[in-house]
């Protein structure tokens, strides 16, 4: 089963495409038809996990011996596309947090206890998980984050707060980054801590209204005095802004599949669109501008997609893709922006209605510019590489 206007690449084994056929099975079966309830309710049910989790698609490229699949770069690929193609941002931005820039620090760097604590759960989507980098004044700038880890005889104190964190309200298992270090310069002296649901210094401060993804929970944190043990210490001291800077790498990949997904499923619903709508005796498929803009935008998602799987491919090789990278990240949800933005125009009224596809995946689709790095920040990482 391959996109619509892509042929599946050869890259791809059976095994993947057979995670995709069920993904994609369970999107139009059950996501779909709830989605619009889950956006009004600003979260997705818990069963959502665990349904996925029992079918093996949440910790695909985690260590088999705690749970995971195994599998390389490409499967998160096929998850990013396949949930995406729903439509409902919010959803696969849950899920894909939660499966692979959250709990892949654990899977990465943890130790074997924390492992064999942690992964089976999240792999069976039993606890989800939870990535709080972001600050109030520190997005794509990761190096001014000023949350500060004191420690004590008994182990860490934590002070400070996060902001913008996907899976806040909802979350069991919390990767937090706090500076370790008051001297250090810029990027030196931070570290990560595993933070478990129910710590009484982990305060929710506020749930968030967004004006995309508004089935996902986005809230504010307060770690208020948040005492943690020492084995909560998540790789080495000191290294956790590298260990934040790598997982990005993956973030980035993700983001070219939800845009390479969204952006294909928006082009379909719009040729399905426009071959049915009459203006001026004829369908809009009939006017050679309206057929030409698709094409245009269906050879622009073709090559975001394309690229995303060479990158793919690359992280599995274990080549350095900082560049590569940040050109998809920049490029991707750059081109998602112009997809669904066209997509909309060509809907006329009828894409501008509130609950329509690509009205939601118009609203969607903005954070992506933003979020994992923004774009002018992305296009700073390839100059500096050039």
């Amino acid at each position: 089963m391959s996109l619509p206007y892509f042929n599946e690449p050869d890259i791809v084994d059976e095994d993947l495409r057979m995670v995709r056929e069920q993904l994609r099975r369970y999107v139009d079966e059950v996501i779909v038809p709830n989605g619009d309830a889950w956006e009004a309710s600003g979260e997705i049910p818990r069963h959502v996990f665990t349904d996925l989790g029992a079918m093996g698609f949440l910790g695909m490229r985690h260590p088999v011996e705690y749970g995971g699949g195994g599998l390389g770069a490409l499967s998160s690929l096929v998850l990013g596309e396949e949930l995406s193609r729903s439509t409902f941002g919010g959803v696969a931005s849950a899920l894909t947090v939660h499966s692979d820039m959250s709990l892949s620090h654990i899977a990465h760097r943890g130790t074997h206890e924390q492992k064999q604590r942690y992964l089976p759960a999240a792999c069976a989507g039993e606890k989800v998980g939870v990535i709080c980098v972001t600050e109030a004044h520190a997005g794509s700038d990761v190096a001014g984050i000023k949350t500060r880890a004191v420690q004590t005889d008994g182990g860490w104190v934590i002070n400070g707060s996060k902001m913008f964190i996907t899976n806040a309200v909802f979350g069991d298992i919390y990767i937090v980054a706090a500076r370790t270090d008051p001297h250090a310069k810029g990027s030196k002296g931070i570290s990560l801590f595993i933070v478990e649901k129910g710590n009484p210094g982990l305060k929710i401060a506020r749930k968030l209204e967004k004006h995309g993804w508004r089935s996902s929970d986005t809230a504010e944190l307060y770690l208020d005095d948040l005492q943690v043990p020492h084995d909560a210490l998540l790789g080495e001291e000191g290294k956790g802004f590298y260990y934040i800077m790598s997982t990005f790498q993956n973030e980035r990949l993700v983001i070219g599949a939800l845009s390479s997904g969204t952006a294909s499923r928006a082009i379909e619903l719009t040729v399905e669109y426009v071959k049915q709508r009459q203006a001026f005796g004829k369908s809009l498929w009939d006017q050679q501008v309206v057929r030409n803009k698709l094409a245009w935008m269906a050879s622009k998602t073709a090559a975001v997609r394309s690229f995303s799987y060479q990158c793919a491919q690359m992280i599995d090789e274990g080549k350095d893709i900082v560049r590569e990278v940040s050109m998809l990240k920049a490029f991707s949800a750059e081109t998602l922006q112009e997809v669904v933005h066209t997509c909309l125009q060509l809907h006329g009224g009828t894409g501008y209605m509130i609950g329509t596809p690509v009205e939601r995946m118009a609203r969607d689709a903005r954070i992506l510019t933003i979020g994992g790095g923004a774009t002018e920040v992305m296009l700073e990482e390839v100059a500096k590489r050039m």
